[in-house]
């Protein structure tokens, strides 16, 4: 069986898909060599009438259905995140609401979890750091309050209003003081948002390294972890490496997660990934070779992934979230391809049918044909019927 896919001309091209897919069963409990969370999508409920900047629909027995899978396969969940389109289409009533539901599902099954922790209720001009500061301690008060590990996001606010680097230090050293439990801190970059240009106080990013690495030292016992997503390997092994003992170094980048996850003699990344929503079977997969000691069996599994995750997070990078929607549409976990604010449309159909190829290439569509099927129906929808144009 073949399918004709449209090429770059437009024009049709025969593609044979995969008949079997490569996606491993679960297997169990996390890996131990390194904790890995996959930071889960929402999915949308497309029944209900609303606008892109309208309150977000979530269809919550798919989106919790989605997190036992990533679960099942060992896998802790990120919550809340950048991939579940914080700020993108989720508002703060729904994040807070999906918290609540993902933290006592995690609890049911003995999942684990963390819950990013934001300013994202603050939707217009913000007067005063005071008022950010506000804003993130609602949020963390709730996570903690529902039994979550809490992940202190980039807040576009405190970009918009902080003039100093001590202006994040002051900040975020009363929020570390007030955590009842270490914390994950969160470095995201302006490609995944350019409201975050300049974080910590300076464009220079050794400025801005030196900065986020005073505040970690000076609150040690209040930092587990750290989540770089700069998508720059040389700069997140030079800061993993001036980690004050016992912080740990949570990659979030999307490019070259193979080498930074399998690390070298001083040391290694852990991994919080947006790219290990579509992938996490292969991942949870890949970390248990690595338990072995298996480097290059560890490699020889992920490494054909990259190609892929460098497609759905190129420029726009913000806009990954559409892929990786798409693809859990294609591998079944939804019954639709719709997005929270409409970002079904942020990604072309080019991109989105090379996503398939790579995709499906991989093996990870559990049902291939379930996947061969829906994509021909959403080339039909865009008026391609395999003719000659």
């Amino acid at each position: 069986m073949t399918i004709l896919l449209p090429g770059p001309d437009g024009a049709p091209h025969p593609y044979e898909p995969r008949t079997e897919p490569a996606s491993p069963a679960p297997a169990g409990g996390p890996p131990v060599s390194r904790t890995v969370y996959s930071a889960a999508h929402v999915v949308a409920d497309p029944f209900v009438d609303t606008t892109p900047d309208g309150p977000a629909a979530v269809d919550w027995d798919a989106t919790l259905a989605f997190r036992r899978h990533l679960w099942s396969h060992g896998l802790g969940v990120a919550e809340a995140m950048d991939t579940a389109q914080r700020g993108m289409g989720l508002d703060w009533a729904a994040a807070a609401e999906l918290i609540r539901r993902s933290a006592a599902e995690a609890k049911a099954v003995g999942g684990t979890i963390a819950c990013g922790v934001g300013t994202d209720r603050l939707t217009g001009p913000v007067a005063d750091i005071a008022t950010v500061r506000a804003a993130y301690e609602e949020q963390l008060e709730l996570v903690e309050g529902v039994g979550s590990r809490a992940i202190l996001m980039a807040s576009r606010a405190l970009a918009a209003v902080a003039r100093t680097p001590d202006d994040y230090r002051e900040l975020y050293g009363r929020l570390l003081r007030q955590a009842s439990e270490p914390v994950i801190l969160h470095w995201l970059g302006p490609m995944f948002d350019p409201a975050l240009e300049g974080y910590w106080g300076s464009a220079d990013l050794d400025e801005a390294t030196e900065t986020f690495l005073s505040i970690i030292a000076a609150h040690p016992d209040k930092v587990e972890g750290i989540k770089i997503s700069l998508l720059d390997a040389r700069r997140e092994v030079e800061l993993r490496r001036r980690l004050p003992n016992g912080v740990r170094c949570y990659t979030g980048d999307d490019f070259n997660y193979p080498e930074l996850i399998a690390g070298d003699e001083q040391g290694f990344s852990h991994a919080l990934l947006g790219i290990f929503d579509p992938l996490g079977p292969l991942a949870a997969q890949a970390v248990r070779v690595l338990d072995t000691g298996d480097t290059e069996g560890f490699r020889k599994i992920l490494d054909p992934t990259v190609e892929l995750s460098r497609h759905l997070f190129e420029a726009p990078t913000r806009f990954y979230k559409t892929g990786v929607v798409f693809l859990a549409w294609l591998a079944g976990h939804q019954d639709h391809f719709t997005m929270v604010g409409g970002l079904q449309s942020a990604r072309s159909l080019p991109h989105l049918v090379r996503a398939y190829r790579l995709a499906d290439g991989l093996g990870l569509f559990p049902d291939p044909a379930l996947a061969e099927d829906r994509m021909r129906r959403l080339l039909a929808v865009h008026g391609f019927d395999g003719g000659p144009r």
